[in-house]
């Protein structure tokens, strides 16, 4: 048999009431009765499964008890340790986070000082406080009431400075609130049984006290009435009352919280009235049969509000959780190259282009792409964990694909490509004639162009460097990160090959045919306008380089430098031609070309008074 008590002091129509029309329901397995206290004992349970609290907050011996009762798997309602910790100027305060409106709030140090303390005890208190200050803020009149407690007690309404002065001074030990004066158009005060049942009363808190429910009142703005009523669940959900009541001044239409912390809320036929009185004890008993139902021998059977489960979980009320969110930011610049920075990412793209439409910024994550005069440059990244630049030149807009995050620069020309199937090199590709762009990525290759002698290419790492010169003439292209490229000649296809991987073979080509770029594991060689050239490579890892004819002689480098495979008596071997002897040049930058840079008190005449 689950067992619901009720305890109560002065009262007597509703504890009464309630116990019958619990009774009447006859509901199999639940009984209610009047609590009765005899010894108590630590830790010790009760005989209750529920227990409905009206008297605690003034009789201190039964609020222990209750707590006691709780901790050992009573329902108590309300919670006794939440109502001992709870206050008005609290209830305000967290109204502000909740978005319910309230009054503008000071709270005042008690006139007098505490029972055993004295003037040090407040070494911390500045004193005088700046009155004025208080008096701007809340204008007169005003209201001075009790921080903690209820029932009409110690309420003030104060004109001016003289009679506030004058009110406070018979305040005492009580700890005061300062609060300014809603004029109303109408009043309404609230029941929130179990946080699902409401009752919206119209009240009239300056007529006597048993004339303030208005039996007769006028209609009511459904919307206003609704928005009355989601207060009321936003406030008692936040602070988890089983039994209270909220009450609302009305000014322009906007409802105010001016009184909710009520846990022991009138409930007397006298006061209430005979409709309202029904309601209340109709919902009590229904609100105390649920909970018996659902108890849990052994278990916290309290209700807790969202404003202690938010804060075991680290969040504020109201709010979301205390860290802050990833933020995304874009920039773009129509002259030099803008900045991107991406919130919690590892990784951070830069695109730099010329003067032109400015750039877009993706995700949080996304790369910052600044334009050229021409078509916008775009940038993508498939790896986070890479950082790629890519200058792009007047012309046909340039793009940039990351596998893994290469840089390429292009030239005046067709449009350049860049690629990289590893994230581990970064290629360089430089053409001719056009003021060079400039990229760089850690541990790639670089390629430069040149007219005269041949260049040298080295291997310092298996992610491969490769450098081949080209001659004027169509585009050259840039392969993936471990193939390398060879400038042909017009002549007898030359042939190339290498038995091994970490041979370096150079060959120097002359003007003609635009060269191609072979796989990632396959030289290229160019040949002539004759029979196709053929290449062949033991491993991916070598770099080769490929030297024609007209010029000096090539030289290999390497670990185990292989001999060049000459041509076949098929083909006919060309007739030597001497190479142009010029000094290697280095491409530099277009003068103002863009360069990418790093992330960057009582009274019969009351308006707001509550308890």
């Amino acid at each position: 048999m689950k067992k619901i008590g009720i305890l109560f002091g002065q009262e007597s129509s509703f504890p009464q009431a309630f116990v019958d029309r619990v009774n009447e329901k006859n509901i199999k397995g639940i009984s209610a009765e009047f609590v009765t206290v005899d010894e108590v004992f630590q830790g010790r349970a009760t005989d209750y499964a529920v227990i409905i609290d009206r008297i605690s907050q003034d009789v201190p011996f039964y609020r222990a008890y209750l707590k006691n009762a709780a901790i050992s798997g009573t329902a108590v309602m309300n919670n006794p340790f939440w109502w001992s910790a709870d206050e008005k100027f609290f209830n305000n305060a967290l109204a502000t986070k909740l978005g319910v409106p309230v009054p503008k709030t000071y709270l005042l140090p008690s006139k007098e000082m505490p029972t055993d303390t004295s003037s040090n005890s407040f070494k911390n208190l500045k004193f005088p406080m700046n009155w004025s200050n208080i008096f701007d803020e809340i204008g007169f009149p005003a209201y001075m009431k009790p921080h903690s407690g209820g029932g009409w007690k110690s309420v003030y309404k104060v004109t001016d400075v003289e009679n506030l002065f004058q009110s406070y001074s018979e305040t005492g030990q009580l700890v005061m609130l300062l609060q300014e004066e809603i004029q109303f158009e109408s009043y309404f005060r609230c029941y929130c049984l179990g946080q699902k049942y409401v009752r919206i009363m119209q009240y009239e808190p300056r007529n006597p006290h048993h004339l303030r429910y208005v039996t007769n009142g006028g209609p009511v703005e459904k919307k206003l009435l609704k928005t009355i009523e989601d207060y009321v669940f936003k406030l008692n959900n936040a602070l988890g009352y089983d039994m209270n009541t909220v009450e609302f001044a009305v000014r322009d239409g906007i409802p105010y919280a001016i009184d909710f912390c009520n846990p022991a809320p009138d409930a007397d036929l006298f006061s209430v009235g005979q409709e309202n009185f029904d309601w209340v004890v109709e919902n009590a008993a229904n609100m105390a049969i649920e909970r018996a139902q659902s108890h849990k021998d052994g278990k916290d059977n309290l209700t807790w509000g969202n404003f202690i489960k938010t804060s075991v979980a680290g969040e504020q009320i109201g709010g979301g959780k205390t860290s802050a969110p990833a933020v995304e930011k874009s920039v773009g610049k129509r002259g030099p190259k803008p900045k991107a920075t991406a919130a919690k990412s590892s990784s951070e793209v830069k695109v730099a282009g010329k003067r032109g439409p400015k750039p877009k910024a993706a995700s949080a994550v996304a790369p910052k792409v600044a334009g050229k005069r021409g078509p916008k440059p775009k940038a993508t990244a498939a790896n986070a964990s890479t950082e790629v630049k890519v200058a792009g030149k007047r012309g046909p807009k340039p793009k940039a694909t990351v596998a893994a995050a290469p840089k390429v620069a292009g030239q005046r020309g067709p449009k350049p490509k860049a690629s990289a199937a590893n994230a581990s090199t970064e290629v360089k590709v430089a053409g001719k004639r056009g003021p060079k762009p400039k990229a760089t990525v850690a541990a790639a290759p670089k390629v430069a162009g040149k007219r005269g002698p041949k260049p040298k290419t080295s291997v310092a790492n298996a992610s491969t460097e490769v450098k081949v010169a080209g001659k004027r003439g169509p585009k050259p292209k840039a392969a993936s990160a471990a193939a390398p490229k060879v400038a042909g000649k017009r002549g007898p296809k030359p042939k190339a090959s290498a038995a091994n991987a970490s041979t370096e073979v150079k060959v120097a080509g002359k003007r003609g045919p635009k060269p191609k770029a072979a796989s990632a594991a396959a030289p290229k060689v160019a040949g002539k306008r004759g029979p196709k050239p053929k290449a062949s490579a033991a491993n991916a890892s070598a770099e080769v380089k490929v030297a024609g004819k007209r010029g000096p002689k090539p030289k290999t480098e390497g670990a185990k430098p292989a001999k060049i495979a000459k041509a076949t008596k098929a083909i006919k071997a060309p007739k030597k031609v001497a190479a142009k002897k010029a000094s290697p040049k280095k491409s530099s930058a277009k003068k103002g070309s863009a360069k990418p840079k790093g992330n960057s008190a009582p009274s019969s005449d009351m308006n707001n008074i509550g308890e």
